[in-house]
């Protein structure tokens, strides 16, 4: 068993939309009446419903787990030069590279890179 979605309410889906496609790679997969579920090369499903953003806690986030610290260190240069809001800097440890962006919502993005056992 393994956790497959995520339902985020937006102010605009096609703006949210268009934002994780170009950050995170996820496609277009199908609408459920007014949500649009997107959908990464696993399975992972990021159902995008029109509405308003509710009120989070301040520790709230999720996030995307990527292969290499160059990727990390490469989506952090991109969204940069992209004008993409920061949550928090590049951050690098031996076994950490990660930095936190927000989505045009303001939801929280954790975008990370450790190293998986072997």
């Amino acid at each position: 068993m393994q956790l497959n979605h995520l339902h985020l309410h937006v102010a605009d889906v096609d703006r949210a939309a268009a934002f994780y496609s170009r950050a995170f790679g996820l496609r277009p997969h199908v609408w459920h009446e007014d949500i649009l579920f997107l959908r990464d090369d696993a399975g992972m499903d990021l159902a995008l419903a029109p509405g308003a953003p509710g009120e989070l806690p301040s520790w709230f986030h999720f996030g995307f787990r990527l292969d290499t610290p160059q990727a990390v260190r490469d989506l952090h240069a991109r969204l940069t030069s992209e004008g993409a809001e920061l949550a928090a800097p590049l951050g690098e440890e031996p076994d950490l590279v990660w930095f936190r962006c927000r989505d045009p919502d303001g939801h929280a993005i954790e975008v990370y890179w450790e190293p998986q056992p072997a």
